[in-house]
This record gives C-alpha cells, structure tokens and sequence, in this order.
C-alpha cells in the first residue's frame, strides 16, 4: 500500500512539472530526452529496415514525410480537428514486420497548439506540444490502451511514455517521429492533415 502511494505521489509530481514546465527538457523524463537525441538514427534506421524488409516501394511513396531532413519553418499545429495516422518503420525485435501503416483515424489539437490527443483507434495518445525551434516543436504524452478512458500521467510508466519531435512538412501537413517506442517499431511517424484540407 505505501509503495503504490509513493508511486502515485510520483506520478502526480511529474504530471505536475509537465504542465508548469514552460521548456519540454524540464519536463521529460530521462529516458525521453535519451531517445529525442537519437530520433534522426532512429528514423534512418527504420527506413533501413523497411526498405530491406521488402518495403522500400511503399517508404518512396511516403516522399517528404518520410525525409526526415525535409521539414520547413514554423512548426505550430493550428487548435482543430486532423486526420491522423501511424506508419511504424523497424523492428526492435520483437515484431515480424519492418513496416505498417494504419488507416486514418480523428485527432484533435487544442489550447492554442499545445495539447494534442488522438481520439480513437485502440492504441490512442494525449499530451502536451513544446515550442523548441522555428524548425521543430517537441511533444511528451502518454499511449492510451483499448477500452481506456483517460490516460496516466506522463513519466509514470516508460511503457506509456510517448515521446516525439513535431515538423511542419508542407503548409498543410505536420508529422510527429517518436523514436524507439516501447512497442515493435524502431521509429513510428505520426502523420497530422487538417480535416478538410
């Protein structure tokens, strides 16, 4: 009883510092500033193994998005409603497949470009958008599972983490790379088209 109430003491305090925190080095965890420096050999790495994985037509046909030295200025997701979707390229080892791509799904940002959350799917996500450069913002939320409700507090369980580095590829289009997930891929491309655009 005492080690779950100082685990959600822990919790509560990094949930805390993620929401005050005005620079995103202040509020992710170690682990996640570990894996952010290593998003661009994350990336080249996973195009690699798709690519040997037998998928290297279909990573072409991802053109910029899957560049990950193609993004232009101004990186800020306008407050609205997105059409969103993962690409998963790698494997960590543990899955068979060195490519996925899922269909289309809803998300949604709000307050003014700072919180993001994908709104259905089984495998979901919510948190919080970090200014970084005029070239990039950072994002660190949390994986929400299946039939869950809401999700727990960033920095309580690495599993859930969810750590990524937010482009602007074209005037309309943004892409999300989170590097080493905890799941299956070696880097999962979250792609963001306004709904209507």
């Amino acid at each position: 009883m005492a080690a779950a109430m100082a685990l959600g003491a822990v919790g509560t305090a990094v949930a805390q510092r993620v929401e005050q925190a005005a620079d995103w080095r202040l509020a992710a965890t170690e682990d996640d500033r570990v894996r952010l420096r290593g998003w661009r050999t994350a990336w080249v790495k996973g195009i690699a193994q798709a690519r040997a994985g037998g998928s290297a037509a279909a990573v072409a046909a991802l053109g910029s998005l899957a560049d990950p030295d193609h993004s232009i200025a101004e990186p800020g997701l306008p407050d609205g409603d997105y059409r969103c979707r993962t690409i998963k390229l790698g494997s960590q080892g543990r899955a068979l497949l060195t490519y996925v791509a899922y269909p289309y799904f809803r998300c949604r940002v709000t307050d003014n470009g700072s919180q993001l959350t994908k709104l259905d799917g089984t495998q979901r996500l919510s948190g919080r958008i970090f200014p970084d450069t005029d070239a990039r913002s950072i994002f660190l939320g949390t994986l929400i599972l299946g039939d869950e409700e809401r999700s727990y507090a960033y920095g309580r369980d690495r599993a859930r983490d969810m750590a990524g580095v937010l482009e602007r590829i074209d005037a309309q289009h943004w892409r999300i790379a989170f590097p080493y997930p905890a799941y299956e891929s070696v880097v999962d491309i979250l792609e963001l088209v306004p709904v209507g655009g």
